[in-house]
């Protein structure tokens, strides 16, 4: 359960590793990096809730 902040990592690396691949920018890429990270702690969240309501 304290291991779900790293939930937006992974994708947020596949996503610097394809700015790089591709010669973008990460200036230029920003806007889903906070997308990435939004979705994964809103997700994070929901199943640490989930996981203490049906406990």
């Amino acid at each position: 359960m304290t291991r779900l902040f790293l939930l937006p990592l992974l994708p947020a690396l596949l996503w610097y590793f394809f700015l790089l691949y591709n010669q973008i920018p990460v200036k230029q890429g920003a806007r889903v990096f906070y997308w990435i990270i939004g979705l994964g702690w809103g997700l994070a969240a929901f199943l640490s809730l989930m996981m203490i309501l049906t406990r």
